[in-house]
């Protein structure tokens, strides 16, 4: 019997270190209109956050079979984050294809992230009354500077040419492949050499001090490709 992952309860294992996921659905969040990019595919993207932090430490690793790649769970390598732990037993029944866990482990995701961003304070509910007879909640930046921060790493790199961490590295190749990136403008500017650099992070060409790194780039890169056919062949459907 095949194994779906569960649903992580809301807030559990948030209170450590962001999750790769949770960075990018901050990133993702718009301040000035409330809303998250990219929604209808936004469960592709933030699954391949999910692989791209379980291959980030270690936990998961590619594996070729005939014409597909496969995702495999490193035995001696249990996550300790509940969500990240959720996606890495799913695979760790045995090898999957990329193709296959995205849309297994994708669907359960935006709420519990989202609820550790308001857990941590990155992102607040503000009460709002619409028409001068509805209530309603919207969301609002938590005004703690995180997601400023992470903006202005990605724009250090797509911009002034900085060299990446392998964190932002991913995170600014997996907005590139959910088809975000523009959206980003002016605060990151859309021009041709922000797209050149965007897709040279897609192929994993994150600069000469990623050199060890090989294998976390390969498997990044990847699962920053599978990203860009899911969300692509979603919006052909259209």
């Amino acid at each position: 019997m095949t194994r779906r992952p569960h649903e992580p309860s809301p807030v559990a294992g948030g209170s450590g270190f962001p999750t790769l996921p949770e960075d990018l659905l901050l990133l993702l969040f718009q301040p000035e209109s409330g809303a998250v990019r990219g929604e209808n595919t936004l469960f592709y993207v933030l699954a391949g956050a999910v692989l791209a932090d379980l291959a980030l430490q270690g936990s998961v690793v590619a594996r070729t079979r005939a014409s597909s790649i496969d995702v495999e769970a490193v035995r001696d390598k249990t996550p300790t984050d509940e969500i990240l732990l959720s996606a890495w037993d799913y695979v760790s029944d045995g090898p999957r294809g990329v193709q296959t866990v995205l849309p297994a482990i994708g669907p359960a995701l935006r709420r519990p992230l989202l609820n550790r961003l308001l857990a941590r304070g990155d992102l607040r509910k503000e009460d709002r009354k619409m028409l001068a007879l509805f209530n309603t909640t919207v969301l609002r930046d938590g005004r703690n500077g995180r997601r400023a921060g992470l903006v202005r790493e990605v724009r250090d790199v797509l911009v002034d040419g900085k060299e990446p961490t392998p964190r932002i590295a991913a995170l600014t190749a997996l907005i590139w492949a959910g088809g975000a990136l523009h959206q980003f403008d002016p605060e990151i500017p859309w021009n041709s050499s922000v797209i050149s650099r965007a897709r040279e992070l897609e192929q994993g060409n994150w600069g000469a001090g990623a050199a060890g790194e090989a294998v976390t780039r390969t498997m990044t890169a990847v699962i920053v490709n599978n990203v860009i056919s899911a969300t692509a062949a979603v919006s052909t459907h259209r």
